[in-house]
């Protein structure tokens, strides 16, 4: 995703940049055509393309807001897929207890915390149709990563993985059943914001209702010329390719919102998250481990 706050000029319009020549070409042909051979019956009325153009508005706006909603949807679940993540490393970490498998449990602990880690980075990869355990080797075992390469899908081996080891940890006694209900709990929010993801990356936007559209652009694009050439001369072929790319810029950003894990600069920001979780959930896991302190110090780290 663009996180920039200024977007490259070449960016934006090199999206466009053949139509609004093919466009600049009709234009000037149209002129050439009007004032050079003297073709004035070619000339329609202005209120012919603005109409068309208040229709081509609704269309588009309604577009617009349609891919928002897609986009922001998806934005909004992989917010709360940061919460549920910072919520199962708490529970992991402050809900199991075991004085006579320290290491152990210490084991369980820093191993269940780096699969979440490991779980948001293959659910992003998989929703961009990459390879879902590239570069897992680092937060999984041997173990596991041999275990998830038999799914079709590895975020929910994953999850598998954790309901496993949290069977684990009830069987050996450092959870009890209630923070089990209450664990499992939170892995059920993230198995459905896993599934919230995956609709939103298998329902396509109506082709239809996109290919109208697309037709009611060019339509305009086509007539407001022949509108112009009366009132502007020469001066409607930078009229029209400014309108047109007015038009054709906001299509466009519909057709890019529309989808907001195809892997594109304005594609969710699934990377940045989960290195942001990553980052979250190691200082979340080494403060567990830190030595004790003196109680004052303790309770001022806390009034902190």
């Amino acid at each position: 995703m663009l996180l920039r706050k200024n977007i490259p000029f070449k960016y934006v319009f090199g999206k466009i940049k053949y139509e609004i020549l093919m466009v600049a070409a009709y234009t000037m042909l149209i002129n050439l055509l009007y004032y050079r051979f003297d073709f004035t019956e070619i000339s329609i009325p202005i209120a012919v393309p603005m109409v068309l153009g208040t229709v081509l508005s609704l269309l588009l706006a309604f577009r617009s807001n349609q891919a928002y909603d897609r986009w922001w949807e998806a934005r909004s679940i992989w917010g709360a897929i940061v919460n549920d993540s910072r919520s199962l490393t708490r529970q992991i970490l402050t809900l199991t207890d075991s004085p006579y498998q320290a290491e152990e449990l210490e084991h369980f602990r820093e191993r269940f915390v780096k699969r979440q880690a490991a779980w948001c980075y293959s659910l992003g990869q998989s929703l961009r149709k990459t390879d879902p355990i590239k570069g897992l080797d680092r937060l999984l075992t041997r173990r596991e990563l041999n275990y998830v390469a038999r799914f079709d899908n590895v975020p929910a081996g994953l999850l598998l993985l954790h309901g496993k080891d949290l069977k684990h940890a009830l069987e050996n006694g450092w959870i009890n059943q209630y923070q089990q209900v209450s664990i499992d709990a939170t892995l059920s929010r993230l198995c459905d914001a896993m599934g919230k993801c995956e609709r939103i990356k298998n329902t396509v936007f109506p082709a239809t209702y996109s290919l109208y559209t697309h037709f009611t652009v060019i339509f305009f694009i086509l007539l407001l010329p022949f509108a112009l050439i009366d009132s502007l001369g020469f001066m409607e072929i930078p009229l029209v390719v400014a309108i047109a790319a007015s038009f054709l810029l906001i299509e466009r950003m519909g057709i890019n919102l529309q989808d907001p894990f195809e892997n594109k600069p304005t594609d969710t920001p699934m990377t940045t998250i989960a290195t942001n979780i990553e980052k979250d959930l190691r200082q979340m896991l080494n403060e567990q481990y830190e030595p004790q302190v003196e109680v004052r110090q303790e309770a001022r780290y806390y009034l902190l």
